[in-house]
């Protein structure tokens, strides 16, 4: 069921066994020793993963992938029409993490499906992600920036009070949807509700995740410490605080947001606020504590 309600999510209307054969038939492309080097390395620590999704598997659908944005013959560029869309850049690419992304699709539905549901995925909504200068990526840091100090000032000084920028902890699960924290099973249904209400509601599961910390990171010292490694995903728990999130953000800055994986004017649109801040100076989180989160500790226990 997943699966099928993904490609609806997604808008996946071609499904074909035999462009994808034709495609697996061309075996390595030119970035194959680039797959491998990643292909190896992706969820690791999951063993549900491991049992149900070959590495090989992995290798095929990422090789067919390049084969699209590569490939010259008639055959391959009729596979390409069933992707694309006027404004879709010409310069995609594999680029790093590309193999976490096309993980859970693995795992959600049979390869061949795979395939055409990812590349639906990355061609018509998240293009800017796998440009060789990530450029969607990069509009996603400076976005979630902007969406935090829109909504927790507080937290968001202290952070930069502490000189730590938001690439350093957020630009990896943004450039992954959120796919490099585990466990697998918490991102699939973070997944279920990014497919079903917009790709763009990733930037803010990662601040609900820096709110479900909050207290932490306020106290600490050193919070980066804390943000090397995100704690576990907990999806109802995210979900919740990303639907109070959404309701505290300026229309304009959410525009944006909607618009930063596919639009190429975005990166022109974007300026970040900057924000003093003392180092030394000690927020009280029970005090201080942001509207997004009053709504939700009025209403239950997070």
């Amino acid at each position: 069921m997943r699966g099928k309600l993904w490609k609806l999510f997604l808008r996946t209307t071609h499904v074909s066994a035999g462009d994808y054969i034709h495609l697996v038939e061309l075996k390595s492309s030119s970035l194959d020793e680039k797959i491998r080097n990643d292909s190896f390395r992706t969820m690791t620590t999951d063993t549900t993963f491991l049992e149900q999704v070959s590495e090989d598997m992995l290798i095929r659908l990422l090789n067919a992938f390049v084969w699209t944005t590569t490939g010259e013959s008639e055959h391959i560029q009729s596979i390409v029409e069933h992707f694309v869309t006027e404004d879709s850049p010409s310069d995609l690419t594999y680029v790093q993490g590309m193999n976490v992304l096309a993980a859970p699709f693995l795992m959600t539905m049979p390869e061949m499906d795979a395939f055409f549901c990812f590349s639906t995925f990355i061609w018509k909504w998240c293009p800017l992600y796998v440009q060789p200068t990530m450029k969607g990526v990069h509009c996603g840091v400076r976005l979630l920036e902007s969406c935090l100090l829109a909504v927790d000032p507080s937290l968001y000084g202290y952070l930069r009070g502490k000189n730590l920028s938001t690439s350093t902890y957020a630009f990896a699960p943004i450039m992954t949807f959120s796919a490099c924290t585990p466990p697998l099973s918490e991102l699939l249904q973070l997944w279920d509700y990014m497919f079903a209400y917009g790709l763009h509601l990733n930037i803010i599961f990662i601040i609900a995740q820096l709110s479900l910390i909050r207290h932490e990171l306020i106290h600490s010292p050193s919070p980066i410490k804390i943000l090397r490694v995100f704690p576990p995903l907990n999806a109802k728990k995210i979900i919740i605080t990303t639907k109070s999130i959404c309701k505290r953000i300026p229309p304009g800055l959410y525009d944006k947001l909607v618009r930063h994986a596919y639009d190429e004017s975005v990166s022109d649109e974007l300026g970040i606020k900057a924000t003093s801040s003392n180092n030394s100076q000690q927020y009280n989180d029970l005090q201080d504590v942001p509207a997004y989160l009053q709504d939700i500790l009025n209403n239950r226990n997070i």
